[in-house]
């Protein structure tokens, strides 16, 4: 039997040997010889974690420039990427229903004041999508199943940064910043109005001594038998600075029964959880989760990993394990940071990994089968650009079976420059097996499907 593929055992690649890419300016080499193209940081081992403040925090923001017709991004041979939609404005996650139907929330972070001023003076607007919110979800409908959709509708409106989405029995559920919404829904509908909704659960949404809400997603799934739904609330700052009194009920995954009732906290101390899906064959959730920044280049890694009921993944106290975070040396909780959980794949310092999603269908090669997609939204805090790409993570059994590797790429055009084309986010599957993944700064979706 393969040995487990963790923290303690991914090999180092390229990026995660820090020392043998630094200059003597103290930041990584953009020689993209030595980097071999987009930053493949994906495999650290809790032995070879950089130290603290190795490298100065960088603030590296990409410059888009979009995708010029027929450009798109590179999959492996054997398959092909079209384009399955584009004009939407900030395209952020999809659902896909039992029907058929595409679901995709188009939501945004939203700035105001001075520091929509300060962000405009760098690429920070453009790179981020920062602006103001569509607030809407729209609908595509396939019917043919030919990978273009001959139907878009205007689902909802004026919602608040709205995110993940649901369908159980008879009602629509979908994820606003600030509250979970339930609305009647009969299958096959083309629009709902947000005046039905219902608000069943409260979300945090700032406040305080939080000046502006970030980690606004608000991701939802439902158990396998139907009873359950976990939200997935992410931290109101990096490392709690502004007082563990204005982070209740965030930096975890939430569980209610559908009605709103019976919140309980099923797991505690993730940072910025997001994408999450049920391994296939089993009753295991995992998660992507975005770790903390201004550490230096190569702290800390994001990761994803199976989520353990009641489990502490460390934040703010500690990371990667009982690793402490320095910020929080004179006001540690030394037994917060013994019960710290080791998360079970990392997946590259500051590569934003937003989407995950496992394989279910058979149209892809075998080696895809059962195994995990997770769409990376690309660095800003590190001297070399990290993510923006797809990754895979092969399973077995329900467990990790190999170290990451690329598998979407192509959206990073001049590593030197920091010129990029586009963000993926999200990566969602259609019921003939293709994959799309939404690109939210240049308001596009992707199609990838294996070659006949």
């Amino acid at each position: 039997m393969m040995e487990k593929f963790s923290l303690r055992t991914l090999p180092l690649l390229n990026l995660g040997i820090l020392i043998f890419c630094a200059c003597g300016n103290g930041k990584i080499s953009k020689n993209p010889e030595v980097l071999g193209g987009s930053a493949t940081t994906s495999g650290y081992t809790m032995d070879s974690l950089a130290a603290p403040f190795a490298t100065p925090s960088a603030k590296n923001f990409s410059k888009i420039i979009g995708w010029s017709e027929g450009k798109t991004p590179t999959a492996p041979q054997g398959f092909s990427v079209t384009k399955f939609a584009d004009g939407l404005d900030h395209p952020r996650w999809i659902y896909v229903a039992e029907n058929g139907d595409i679901f995709v929330t188009e939501s945004n972070t939203i700035l105001k004041g001075i520091v929509k001023i300060g962000s405009k003076l760098s690429r920070k607007i453009k790179t981020q999508g920062y602006g103001v919110s569509a607030n809407r979800i729209t609908l595509f409908r396939d019917a043919d199943k030919n990978g273009i959709p001959e139907n878009r509708f205007v689902f909802m409106e004026g919602l608040k940064q709205p995110f993940g989405m649901l369908i159980l029995g008879n009602y629509f559920y979908v994820a606003n910043t600030n509250a979970l919404l339930q609305i009647p829904y009969t299958t096959g509908s083309t629009g709902l109005s947000v005046l039905n909704s219902k608000k069943i659960v409260s979300l945090p949404d700032g406040g305080g001594k939080l000046k502006k809400n970030i980690h606004w997603t608000r991701n939802i799934i439902a158990n396998t038998t139907r009873d359950k739904i976990y939200i997935a609330v992410g931290a109101g700052s990096n490392v709690a600075e502004h007082g563990l009194e204005n982070e209740i009920r965030r930096a975890n995954i939430l569980e209610i029964n559908p009605d709103g009732t019976g919140e309980r906290i099923y797991a505690a101390g993730l940072r910025n959880p997001v994408g999450m899906d049920w391994a296939p064959g089993t009753k295991t959730l995992w998660t992507a989760v975005n770790e903390r920044d201004l550490l230096g280049d190569e702290l800390v890694p994001d990761y994803m990993t199976a989520v353990k009921k009641d489990g502490f993944y460390g934040w703010p106290f500690a990371y990667f394990g009982q690793n402490e975070d320095p910020r929080w040396k004179e006001k540690q909780q030394a037994h917060m940071v013994q019960k710290t959980l080791v998360p079970d794949i990392a997946l590259g310092s500051h590569t934003a990994s937003l989407g995950l999603a496992f394989y279910t269908h058979k149209s892809f090669p075998s080696k895809y089968h059962q195994g995990a997609f997770i769409g990376q939204h690309g660095s800003w805090n590190r001297s070399v650009l990290s993510g923006y790409k797809v990754v895979f993570v092969p399973f077995s059994n329900g467990k990790p079976s190999g170290p990451p590797e690329d598998f979407l790429t192509g959206f990073i055009k001049d590593l030197s420059k920091e010129e990029v084309h586009g963000r993926p986010v999200c990566v969602a599957f259609l019921a003939d097996g293709s994959m799309l993944v939404t690109d939210d700064v240049s308001n596009t979706i992707w199609r990838v499907s294996a070659n006949k």
